[in-house]
């Protein structure tokens, strides 16, 4: 297995576990439970999940009146691409 394929199956998992977590927020939320916090939130984010959490607030409209989500996730998202473009081009 190269190093692309365990970048690909990374990044998967990363961003599937990301929109899980932000689904399961928003329905822990809907009924009053204990919350998934929001660093831990944007740290999947950071680390990898940004199109995860991208998705998570946008089609289950979870976090879109906090500005670091609703603004830092997308801008999250734009790096990685860059970030992965410029080493897919080394």
């Amino acid at each position: 297995m190269n190093t692309n394929s365990l970048l690909i199956y990374y990044l998967l998992g990363i961003n599937a576990v990301t929109f899980v977590l932000y689904g399961i927020d928003k329905l822990k939320s809907k009924k009053g439970w204990w919350r998934i916090s929001e660093k831990t939130l944007l740290m999947l984010a950071v680390l990898g999940g940004s199109m995860g959490a991208l998705c998570g607030i946008r089609l289950l409209h979870h976090k879109t009146k906090h500005g670091k989500f609703y603004l830092g996730v997308p801008i999250l998202f734009a790096l990685h691409i860059a970030l992965i473009c410029y080493f897919q081009f080394i």
